[in-house]
């Protein structure tokens, strides 16, 4: 199904998209993907705090020709947005993680590789297209040392590091439904994936077809465990006893752009400014970490103080519209990362459903930036934007 014909089947924004993958994947899945932690108030909090932010546009500004385009590390991009890094795509179509990124390359957008996917990133790899690489560190730093020197010689050009789950978070819906790592079979979850026989067929039987359940994948053979067991000894995630120490010697041993993933605070990314990061994402990680987080758009003025323009600054947590783009990048970001929107259109019809995704959101950036009034992105920075985030 090719991108241009989704507008035929009713999905003309990242709304619909949203809920044709609701439609399509069991609830389980569903909720892995789009819920959030404990009380789940932030994820209203992030939209609530993009909603309150206006524009005071300007008229009769010649906006026959916008051009959205900017640069993220000394390289084109079409527009301010890159593919963020999403762990569950494997389980929401089969092979998602290489959809997901040959439809960023056929976008000319950058994407990131997940260290919790469930393909080896030399597979994703053959996507082309820029390709950066995103880090949880496992509990055996050395397999970290490991994938981040495989993610180098295959050609990522930047390392994400993320910072915001020191510790597991609590999705207490996993548990009730099963759909956690391990996957056990319930009452509840096994009347679920009968009752959607689209996704076990598209998907798991796929997979059963190929030799079996996914894996974690950028792991040694002998430590890899299908999503069915559990990890062993030395292949779980481990942060909580990770600081700045652990992150300069990680910075030392990277030789492309270095990037935090996490950061709210200004004195972190003053920190981070000092060990020698490139960038920074501002980000609460969708609010699927801590619930009561402040939402990453009312954080980055005081961060964009902070830096001072001397690193690259992206923001994510709530993307879901070309204007949630141009308002970031009016506040001070360089650029977005998108996660979920993505995550939608994969669900809903594999790499056609990414790809108009990002067509949606570039086309939206630009319409935004003509009722604005800014033909480029220099203009969007310069733009007054009342911000009624308090």
């Amino acid at each position: 199904m090719a991108a241009k014909s989704l507008g035929d089947l009713g999905c003309y924004n990242i709304a619909d998209l949203r809920e044709r993958a609701r439609r399509r994947l069991p609830l389980g899945i569903w909720e892995y993907a789009e819920r959030g932690v404990e009380d789940e108030c932030g994820m209203a909090r992030n939209r609530a705090a993009f909603e309150t932010i206006t524009f005071r546009p300007r008229v009769l500004r010649g906006v026959d020709k916008i051009d959205p385009s900017t640069e993220i590390f000394d390289q084109k991009v079409p527009f301010p947005l890159a593919i963020a890094p999403t762990g569950a795509a494997g389980l929401m179509w089969h092979k998602g993680d290489l959809a997901l990124a040959r439809a960023a390359a056929g976008a000319g957008v950058p994407f990131i590789i997940s260290s919790a996917s469930t393909m080896d990133l030399e597979r994703i790899a053959e996507a082309g297209g820029r390709q950066w690489f995103q880090l949880y560190l496992w509990e055996d730093r050395s397999l970290s040392y490991a994938v981040i020197d495989r993610a180098w010689v295959h050609g990522c050009e930047a390392l994400f590091v993320t910072l915001d789950l020191p510790v597991p978070p609590n999705r207490e819906y996993i548990y009730r439904s099963g759909f956690g790592t391990p996957f056990k079979l319930n009452a509840r979850n096994t009347l679920d994936v009968l009752t959607h026989p689209r996704w076990l067929a598209g998907v798991m039987g796929r997979y059963l077809l190929e030799g079996g359940i996914p894996t974690q994948a950028n792991l040694p053979d002998r430590l890899r465990a299908k999503v069915t067991k559990g990890a062993p000894p030395g292949a779980l995630f481990k942060q909580d006893d990770l600081g700045w120490d652990g992150i300069k010697e990680l910075r030392d041993r990277w030789p492309g752009k270095f990037v935090l993933k996490g950061v709210l605070h200004p004195e972190d990314a003053r920190q981070a400014l000092a060990l020698g990061a490139d960038g920074i994402v501002v980000s609460n990680h969708g609010a699927r970490a801590l619930d009561c987080s402040i939402a990453p758009i009312e954080a980055l003025p005081e961060i964009v103080d902070a830096v001072g323009g001397r690193l690259t600054l992206f923001l994510d947590s709530g993307v879901r519209r070309g204007s949630d783009v141009v308002k970031a990048v009016a506040l001070g970001a360089d650029a977005v990362l998108a996660g979920r929107a993505p995550l939608y259109g994969l669900a809903a019809f594999g790499e056609p459903g990414v790809a108009r995704a990002i067509a949606l959101l570039r086309s939206e950036t630009i319409r935004t930036m003509a009722m604005l009034g800014a033909r480029n992105i220099s203009e969007v920075r310069a733009a007054a934007v009342e911000s009624l985030v308090r």
